[in-house]
């Protein structure tokens, strides 16, 4: 039910957007759906504490270390008025929980993480105090995704994983800097869960709050002028193979490069099918789209050799955002960047090569370069990479990682 809501909520959004362009034609205004939306960034202190719940029969706790830097984001507001939002909200820690437990049979002593994250969808009562100054209160749903583990020598669960609803409540201090920017102090909080063995869960906070403006007469008679081209609509064929490895893959989402995510299970080869439609753009640089997409899969498999008859073929379906780029205007072409991240999708199979990816619906994200040419800018190519995971919405959560993918598309402006 918690997943049905989640997938909704978000198609639904989606649906706004584009129903909201349709209904405007030029591109250059952002479309009204969003001229009342914000995202925030809340960067402090989180604590838990894991000692007042005992770990499972036959282990014992020992000791443990919760490290307590954490990030919160609004991935998703929406302002009805001055009084009253409503927002979809994630919250974790930039490191886990290590917890330290002696079995009891032996002795011995193991020391394993707890991942845990907190997401929400809340409401946000407003109060004004002064022009710039207001105070708020929060309160809406939680929902708390722990991925315990299990001993390296017996198998057995030490920590359970958890999933559940619960409630989700916060409050702060807000200082506008203009229209768009303002600063905050924060805090959020979910109460403890004895059936789980889930302590409470306290967060305070610095950080800013960014509400998107709708754009000026001036700028969108700029947009008009300057006359670069971004195409209305893209039709995209691709191709994955993991015949150069997935070394771009590792670089990217190393700890020397962390810009983009790998994934436990691996794609050996695929094909793809996407349909994109632009809803925003600035005069040179950045667009804003919506797509839809379909993939036919084939896992790496466990093992060696082309024939290997342990590769799983699977297929995603999903809708995602994507930003982009436009770094570069020339007569023959325009090249650009892209990112496209929590894209809802289906993912057909659960357990690839051993792998458990948690539920059926999962997460889209892309990233790649990519250019448009002919005089039209009716041509396209791209590479690209990709990852699907849940976001830890999911105890498990063993992603998939999409090696080089060339894609060729035809557009209509």
């Amino acid at each position: 039910m918690r997943t049905c809501f989640l997938k909704i909520y978000i198609l639904l959004f989606f649906f706004l957007v584009s129903m909201s362009v349709l209904a405007q034609d030029e591109r250059a205004q952002i479309p009204p759906i969003l001229q009342k939306a914000y995202f925030e960034v809340n960067i402090g202190s989180i604590d838990y504490d894991f000692t007042q719940f005992q770990p499972e029969a036959g282990f014992s706790f020992q000791s443990l270390k919760v490290p307590h830097p954490a990030v919160r984001l609004v991935l998703f507001g929406y302002e009805f008025n001055k009084y009253l939002s409503a927002q979809l909200t994630y919250m974790r820690p930039v490191t886990w929980v290590k917890y330290k437990y002696k079995t009891d049979a032996t002795g011995a002593i193991g020391q394993r993480t707890i991942w845990m994250n907190v997401g929400g969808l809340t409401l946000k009562p407003q109060l004004p105090i002064t022009d710039r100054f207001s105070v708020y209160g929060e309160a809406g749903l939680g929902i708390i995704t722990r991925s315990g583990f299990n001993d390296y020598v017996t198998g057995e669960t030490v920590i359970s994983n958890a999933n559940y609803a619960t409630f989700l409540f916060g409050g702060g201090l807000k200082y506008a800097i203009n229209k768009s920017m303002a600063l905050q102090l924060s805090t959020a909080y979910s109460p403890a869960q004895a059936s789980e063995k889930q302590p409470s869960t306290s967060f305070v906070a610095a950080g800013f709050s960014y509400k998107l403006q709708k754009v000026s007469e001036k700028k969108i008679a700029e947009a008009a002028e300057v006359g670069y081209i971004h195409p209305k609509h893209m039709l995209q064929i691709g191709y994955s193979s993991n015949v150069l490895g997935y070394g771009v893959n590792n670089f990217v989402s190393s700890d020397k490069f962390p810009i983009f995510w790998g994934g436990e299970a691996e794609v050996y080869q695929g094909v793809s099918l996407t349909y994109q439609r632009n809803i925003f753009h600035t005069a040179r640089v950045f667009s804003l789209d919506w797509g839809v997409s379909t993939s036919y899969w084939q896992s790496k498999g466990i093992g060696t050799g082309l024939s290997n008859p342990n590769k799983q073929d699977f297929f995603t379906l999903s809708v995602f955002p994507v930003a982009r780029f436009t770094v570069l205007h020339t007569k023959p072409l325009d090249a650009y960047f892209y990112y496209s991240v929590a894209g809802p999708t289906y993912i057909s199979k659960i357990m690839i090569d051993g792998e458990n990816t948690g539920k059926h619906f999962t997460f889209q994200d892309n990233m790649g370069v990519g250019i448009y040419f002919g005089e039209k800018r009716n041509l396209n190519a791209e590479i690209m990479l990709g990852h699907y995971s849940n976001g830890n919405l999911f105890p498990n959560n063993d992603a998939v990682k999409v090696p080089l993918t060339l894609k060729v598309g035809y557009n209509l402006n």
